[in-house]
């Protein structure tokens, strides 16, 4: 009787195994088009070092933007951020961060990912992003690596493709050089992205 249920969880044990092996393998890669940015699944994610002792994480809520999908295609991904949507779960940190010493929202209320090059895999995702990104007056070259996460219709009829994509910048590269010694220089961004073709 022992045996029997012990070789009834190991057999349920070995399908569930080779279920999300299948699942991996057969994985829809994202259809070559066009993608609007869905902000309510969209997150983006910031991460720097405060005064040598920890990481402090923020996000900004409010993002919009387009991109194009397929090796064949013309490079086209244009993200906008509103820099007074920055939240780091603390409304005094937040307003200073609003403030001149940091974003300077006021002066400068948008943030904008500009990419003229993707880089594809085999499969034809999209793996690469180099661009320019214009932010608190200055506009650098950017890179992002990207992965895939998914693809496939939705329930309401629509077609739907997941990414995310990391960089690192340096604020100072972008005239952000309040209080040198307590915070970070490099800040780690990631987006996760949730996109609905068109």
């Amino acid at each position: 009787m022992k045996f029997q249920f012990a070789k009834s969880i190991l057999n349920s044990l070995a399908l569930g195994v080779l279920l999300g092996l299948a699942q991996t393998a057969f994985a829809e890669v994202a259809a070559p088009g066009n993608y609007r940015i869905d902000p309510a699944h969209t997150t983006v994610l910031f991460t720097v070092n405060h005064l040598g002792t920890s990481e402090l994480t923020g996000r900004f809520n409010v993002v919009e933007g387009n991109f194009v999908i397929g090796p064949n295609q013309a490079p086209g991904v244009d993200v906008s951020i509103k820099t007074a949507s920055v939240d780091t779960n603390h409304d005094k940190r937040d307003a200073h961060l609003r403030s001149p010493d940091f974003l300077n929202s006021k002066q400068y209320p948008v943030m904008r990912f500009v990419s003229d090059k993707v880089s594809y895999d085999k499969q034809g995702q999209p793996v690469s992003l180099h661009g320019k990104l214009s932010l608190h007056g200055e506009t650098k070259p950017v890179s992002l690596a990207l992965s895939s996460v998914g693809a496939g219709k939705d329930p309401w009829g629509g077609y739907r493709a997941g990414f995310n994509a990391t960089t690192t910048l340096k604020r100072s590269d972008f005239g952000m050089n309040f209080m040198p010694g307590g915070i970070g220089n490099e800040i780690t961004v990631t987006l996760n992205i949730e996109a609905i073709k068109e």
